[in-house]
């Protein structure tokens, strides 16, 4: 019955529409003349008021109630929303009958007037003229109810954020999330760039990509699994000391919470610098993003209470793990891993020592509040990080934790070329045995190192850092999160 309901309005809609065009009205038309928002008509209200100042405004209708002569309706510009009142006396018989008989809630109108308070106090605009400037078909839905249902809600997400003051305020403050991170990489000295995002070569994490064709160089390319980490350490081979770059990733995998294929993240590079520096410096970052975006540095996320004020303490990534299951995962084999997995009633995907070490971690880092650095994490899982000289087996890598999830990794970059083609020959023979997840070896970058490239520190993250400060999905927290095809009316 609801979706009759709304066939046949949509068709009353369209006759009141075509009934616009009869008398001449283009209901779509390019220019408006509104020279001051909601928000400036409230803030000056006093002044406009006294002058008798004719403002004009402009947005969607939200409401509209008439009583004979005299309508009054609610504009809504995003900047706020504010009470018109349309009179016959003031615009004229027809213009009146027009916009009574035609306009619907919804549409697109600019309304030129003077301030005034109702007898209730209500600060108001008394409307002059009014112009249509864009037809709404489709009713709206209750505005007491607006979108429930999550399909349609991320598919029709311009009327979530039209209903739901909340939505668009998360994207607003997500804005405040780059735009804080942005500037403080710059005030640190930072210099911003922009990397290939289409590749010969998707490399730089374990991920599998997107693969496309490139027409007019007849060759496959992958859509770039990271945001530019071999090319900014080819900046920093280049002479550039510190680079940044905000920007999308993309990976072929599956969707959780936790997990989307289009992402934004970023990363940065910094010469001269170790993974104890950068611990320092992401400290420093995320406890800034947290105060400036969030007010607080406490946070209840996934039923831990975090508090990035309070000492961010050191994981032992081999000790975390023997601590938690009896496993020494630099010294048990394959099948001790699998038993103990086995008894710990944990699925796990792909057979070999890096992928049975790495579901181990997972297990236990679920354990783990943070905010915390986890540490010395092992060399066969690590193929673009420095080995640690007190220990070759361990790298200077560390990754963020918080609320038991990994929110950002860093580590010392391996610059040794002969140790770095070894890795990506041991990544590529994961490949080879059917690891799609394994690293793909880019030798043009081995080759760039053999030309030399300073110590570097590199650190990235992305957006689901925002998702978890804002204790939400990572797919609730994207505007436009990517829906199947779906014909709708």
């Amino acid at each position: 019955m609801e979706n009759i309901n709304k066939i046949s309005e949509r068709e009353d809609r369209l006759k009141r529409l075509e009934e616009l065009k009869k008398q001449g009205i283009n209901p779509y038309p390019a220019r408006s003349m509104r020279d001051c928002s909601v928000f400036d008509a409230f803030s000056s209200f006093d002044d406009f008021l006294k002058q008798e100042k004719i403002i004009t405004l402009a947005g969607r209708l939200r409401s509209k109630r008439s009583h004979g002569n005299l309508t009054f309706c609610n504009l809504d510009d995003g900047s706020g929303n504010i009470q018109i009142a349309i009179s016959k006396k003031e615009v004229g018989a027809e213009e009146y009958k027009n916009f009574v008989k035609l306009i619907d809630i919804g549409d697109f109108l600019e309304f030129s007037g003077t301030c005034f308070i109702t007898h209730k106090e209500e600060r108001s605009i008394m409307a002059k003229t009014w112009k249509i400037l864009s037809k709404s078909i489709k009713p709206l839905p209750d505005k007491w109810h607006g979108l429930k249902n999550e399909e349609a809600i991320f598919r029709k997400r311009y009327l979530d954020i039209l209903f739901n003051r909340e939505v668009k305020e998360m994207f607003l403050k997500k804005e405040k999330f780059w735009e804080t991170i942005r500037n403080f990489m710059k005030a640190k000295g930072f210099c911003e760039v922009e990397t290939p995002t289409l590749e010969i070569t998707a490399s730089g994490a374990d991920a599998r990509p997107f693969k496309t064709h490139h027409n007019d160089f007849d060759i496959d390319v992958y859509l770039r699994i990271c945001v530019g980490e071999l090319w900014q350490k080819r900046l920093m081979s280049a002479g550039f000391e510190k680079t940044f770059e905000i920007g999308r990733a993309y990976r072929n995998e599956g969707t959780s919470p936790e997990h989307l294929q289009e992402f934004t993240n970023i990363e940065f590079y910094w010469a001269y610098a170790d993974y104890e520096k950068g611990m320092e410096l992401i400290k420093e970052l995320y406890t800034k993003i947290a105060l400036d975006v969030f007010h607080t540095t406490k946070f209840t996320i996934k039923n831990y209470e975090v508090d990035l004020a309070k000492e961010w303490i050191l994981v032992d990534y081999r000790q975390e793990v023997l601590a938690q299951t009896g496993i020494d995962v630099l010294c048990a084999s394959e099948d001790e891993m699998k038993n103990k997995l086995s008894e710990l009633h944990i699925k796990y995907d792909g057979e070999t020592k890096e992928r049975l070490i790495d579901t181990l971690w997972k297990y236990c880092r679920k354990n783990i509040a943070g905010p915390a650095f986890l540490i010395n994490e092992p060399k066969i899982i690590s193929p673009l990080a420095k080995s640690r000289e007190d220990n070759p087996e361990l790298t200077e890598r560390f990754h963020v934790i918080l609320a038991g999830s990994e929110i950002g990794q860093g580590f010392s970059e391996l610059n040794d070329p002969l140790d770095q083609r070894q890795r990506f020959n041991q990544q590529q023979n994961l490949l080879n045995a059917g690891d799609d997840e394994a690293m793909k070896a880019d030798y043009d970058f081995v080759e760039m190192l053999e030309y030399g490239m300073p110590p570097v520190f590199g650190f990235g993250f992305g957006e689901r850092l925002f998702a978890y400060l804002a204790n939400k999905p990572l797919r609730e927290t994207q505007i436009f999160p990517l829906m199947k095809n779906k014909n709708i009316d």
